[in-house]
């Protein structure tokens, strides 16, 4: 038994812990939890605990489902709300087929299998998400409009406000279960928040986000709130991105930096943003998986300057231009560590193990491939017309589910980075949910045509 296993069984001892949750998600992001008593996880680590993976959305067909959780010991945290009485644990797992093979269904190998490629050419992927979210009232079920926890606005210091005590305590959940945090304020929208995560690698990110959505969720519900990763769920306020700040190191040496190049930004750097742009609108499906989606890159009031809503609806890059898809940030003299870009398409509803695992494919191949990285946008690109968008070459991105999810499934790259199970029951789940989105009459209809029709 490893070292890192053993600790884990001496700190259940020694913690009194008397519940060990293991944890994966579904192909969709949704997150999975069986419980173990400690005496049971020895054989846990040794063999994994066996389930019916054909009651999981996308892992196994009825007469394939016999599937294995085997946690990983690295993940190990004890849950530190109060709701989890006696003690209470959690570790990630890898899902494994009945022979010890891994799945081709888990999106967490989903993500290895690509980290792995890119370790073969040298490289780690750091990942920094700035993570958006609604704190409501309540959660309506039945289609009416939700009410916000509060009326604040951007960076608003509101005292014994909702949002002020949320992030407060949600802030040392996270970090008691040793999740760095680096800022967070509230965000444009009535009861929006934002929480930027410390840099990690990209397999540990993943996994933080999976743990930050339970966390935050957690803490609403004891302060008589709730949180929500809905992208959009008003119509006349921005929606909820999770802009990420991604990097690559070849060692303690970051690949994306080159002092004296235009924004000390390297070949490697720029073959990577050019790998983005190319594969964008094919990747979006993944980076933005929902209906809801494209109501906040497309909803008009994304363009509400510093409200925290400028949504990429444009494909471009720009030198801290906040209405391109992919932004260089300035560059900090000394500090060659801090060279890195800005994805500002993913959403706060994705699947994180998927969607970082198209971004970095998408950049790899850029790199691979050498492409050449077209001029940047310096003017705000809502701003233009269409004509002079079309001179600059700037395409949009896909306007609902359905235009990305026909662009996905003639997509070379996206099919070998997921794989083909994946691949396949993502294109069947989204085809589904857009043929049930455009066969449903909506509120709007009725209220603008039932009476004069």
């Amino acid at each position: 038994m490893g070292k890192q296993q053993q600790f884990v069984l001496r700190t259940l001892e020694e913690r009194d812990i008397r519940f060990v949750r293991l944890w994966f998600t579904d192909v969709l992001g949704f997150l999975k939890s069986v419980a173990v008593a400690p005496a049971e996880l020895e054989q846990a680590f040794e063999e994994g605990i066996g389930f019916d993976g054909s009651a999981i959305e996308g892992f196994a067909r009825v007469y394939e489902s016999d599937m294995i959780a085997k946690p990983d010991p690295t993940t190990f945290q004890i849950l530190p709300w109060r709701s989890e009485t006696p003690g209470t644990a959690r570790m990630f797992c890898d899902i494994l087929m009945p022979d010890g093979s891994p799945s081709f269904a888990d999106p967490r190998f989903v993500l290895k299998r690509t980290l792995e490629k890119a370790s073969e050419q040298g490289f780690t992927f750091y990942t920094h998400p700035e993570i958006e979210f609604f704190l409501l009232k309540n959660l309506p079920g039945d289609g009416t409009p939700p009410i916000p926890a509060d009326q604040s606005g951007y960076f608003d210091h509101t005292p014994r406000g909702v949002g002020h005590d949320f992030r407060r305590q949600a802030i040392t959940m996270l970090e008691s279960m040793g999740i760095s945090v680096e800022f967070s304020h509230h965000e444009g929208a009535p009861g929006q928040q934002e929480i930027d995560l410390r840099y990690a690698d990209a397999l540990s990110t993943a996994d933080n986000i999976m743990t930050f959505r339970l966390v935050m969720k957690e803490v609403a519900l004891e302060q008589g709130v709730h949180a929500s990763f809905m992208p959009k769920p008003f119509s006349e306020h921005p929606g909820s991105g999770m802009h990420t700040h991604v990097s690559l190191f070849e060692g303690d040496r970051n690949a994306f930096h080159e002092s004296g190049a235009e924004y000390q930004l390297s070949k490697v750097g720029r073959s990577f943003i050019a790998g983005l742009l190319k594969h964008a609108a094919e990747t979006a499906a993944v980076t933005n998986q929902w209906v809801n989606s494209y109501k906040r890159i497309w909803g008009g009031s994304q363009r509400t300057a510093g409200a925290g809503g400028e949504a990429p609806s444009y494909i471009c890059w720009g030198h801290n231009n906040r209405s391109a898809l992919i932004r260089v940030p300035m560059y900090k003299p000394g500090k060659q560590g801090s060279t890195r870009i800005e994805v500002r398409s993913l959403d706060t509803g994705c699947n994180p193990y998927l969607a970082y695992a198209v971004t970095l494919a998408a950049g790899l191949k850029g790199i691979e491939e050498g492409y050449e990285l077209p001029p940047g946008a310096d003017d705000d690109v809502w701003a233009l017309t269409d004509s002079e968008r079309r001179a600059l070459g700037i395409q949009p991105m896909p306007q609902n589910l359905g235009e990305a999810i026909d662009l996905m499934q003639r997509s070379e790259l996206v099919a070998e980075t997921l794989g083909e199970h994946v691949f396949d029951f993502f294109l069947r789940n989204k085809h589904k949910e857009w043929e049930e989105y455009r066969s449903e009459v909506t509120p709007f209809e009725l209220r603008k045509n039932l009476q004069v029709l």
